[in-house]
């Protein structure tokens, strides 16, 4: 599995070949993704699920923008799955595990109705590295802290980015 999840990489590394802020993007959200999944005890299969849809869940940007002059989240989720799906049963990935995958990257900026841990985590790690990127406001933070994450180790990583002070009160409680 190890194989291919490197085989992935290098796939993605290619297909955003010159686009260097959209791959440290996709490898920040892994990174985030795995460490929460990490610190959530998550079993091997929604580590698998969840690192898969980390790496390819922007991978709608590209024909959103040549066919919408968009990257807007609804066009990357409309043209998202169309890339991944080849591009994961080209490496040959379980059935199962595409679908699933292919679910959270046709579901990734939809906040309502999240149905699994795999697909609250991606959510979080996707947040957490554009929090930074789009240089949101403290408020903004606050607002997503409180609308969006639900996991602890999200919160935890969060608090710890971008609202130290909410952090140390937590530490000294």
């Amino acid at each position: 599995m190890m194989q291919m999840m490197e085989q992935l990489l290098k796939v993605m590394i290619e297909y955003e070949a010159g686009n260097a802020q959209r791959v440290q993007h996709f490898l920040k959200v892994y990174e985030f993704a795995t460490l929460i999944a990490t610190r959530e005890g998550v079993d091997e299969r929604t580590m698998q699920i969840l690192q898969m849809a980390a790496l390819v869940h922007d991978c709608g940007i590209r024909p959103s923008l040549a066919k919408y002059n968009s990257s807007g989240g609804e066009y990357q989720q409309k043209e998202g799955p169309l890339v991944a799906e080849p591009m994961l049963r080209s490496i040959g990935f379980e059935e199962d595990l595409i679908e699933r995958v292919c679910f959270l990257v046709a579901h990734h900026h939809t906040y309502t109705n999240i149905d699994g841990l795999d697909y609250q985590i991606l959510v979080e790690a996707d947040f957490l590295v554009n929090i930074l990127e789009e240089n949101q406001s403290i408020p903004q933070v606050v607002h997503v802290r409180s609308n969006v994450f639900r996991t602890p180790a999200g919160i935890w990583l969060l608090d710890q980015m971008y609202l130290p002070e909410l952090a140390k009160k937590y530490q000294a409680e």
